[in-house]
């Protein structure tokens, strides 16, 4: 079975379908920044989707970039309830 999924270069290990929410700040608009998809901001947050494994990638390009993370959440994650009582 691992060979199986060394081979076909999937995993049934859960972590390969989290995602994580990234909430980053202090992001400018320059060379590496232009090649993105879309323009950068430079006066909010902006909120960037990251798959587990590329976790540690990305850390390194938003810090190559200029910006500073400022929060991580797993997507779908909510705020904890206060209990009223």
């Amino acid at each position: 079975m691992l060979g199986q999924s060394v081979i076909n270069g999937r995993s049934s290990s859960p972590s390969n379908n989290r995602v994580f929410v990234y909430e980053v700040t202090g992001l400018k608009q320059n060379e590496q920044t232009d090649s993105n998809g879309y323009p950068v901001r430079n006066s909010s947050s902006t909120f960037v989707s990251v798959p587990y494994n590329r976790m540690n990638e990305t850390m390194q390009k938003i810090t190559r970039m200029g910006g500073t993370i400022v929060n991580i959440k797993p997507l779908g994650a909510s705020s904890p309830q206060k209990d009223e009582g």
